[in-house]
């Protein structure tokens, strides 16, 4: 389901064509379009990378978001917090589809291990993504937390911007820096 919309408003720091291309599911695809989303989305520039997924700010961000990674194909990885994996069957299914359980308040340091896992997967030329929600809570909140950036910093690798305008029911997943 991949769009693009008739002005290109967006910043990449890559050249298009974007190397990283993905099958995506006919059934989310048909699923958002019933519903009036539309994903805007070219591929991805790197084989690793952080994602920053912009404004979380409801529940339902992550039902429209996991349909639209399913639509275009994209296999993300995401921080949640560790209480929801010990739901019985949620838990499995949030690592099913991507979820990484982390320890929101430990001093073991979220970034630096995700850090590593981004340098480890580029060492070996494998693919990776880690998106992650800017502000850290579904609140909306006067400033966003820095562990995303200094993530996609300290990692060396592209930093992506999906923006979620429910007004306009879209997804806009095609802004990179490196």
């Amino acid at each position: 389901m991949a769009t693009s919309a008739s002005q290109d408003d967006t910043v990449s720091d890559f050249p298009k064509p974007y190397p990283v291309q993905s099958q995506g599911s006919r059934l989310a695809t048909w699923l958002l379009r019933r519903a009036g989303w539309t994903v805007s989305f070219e591929g991805l520039p790197s084989l690793q990378g952080v994602l920053v997924v912009y404004p979380h700010t409801s529940n339902w961000d992550f039902i429209v978001l996991v349909l639209a990674k399913w639509s275009v194909g994209l296999q993300v990885s995401f921080w949640a917090k560790d209480s929801l994996f010990g739901i019985p069957l949620f838990g499995r299914w949030l690592r099913w589809v991507g979820g990484i359980p982390v320890k929101r308040h430990a001093a073991q340091g979220v970034v630096g291990q995700a850090v590593e896992v981004i340098r480890s997967k580029r060492a070996k030329n494998e693919y990776f993504w880690l998106g992650l929600s800017p502000e850290g809570t579904r609140r909306l909140t006067p400033g966003w937390r820095s562990g995303f950036y200094q993530t996609a910093l300290r990692a060396g690798g592209t930093l992506g911007v999906f923006k979620i305008d429910f007004a306009s029911k879209v997804v806009d997943a095609r802004s990179f820096i490196a």
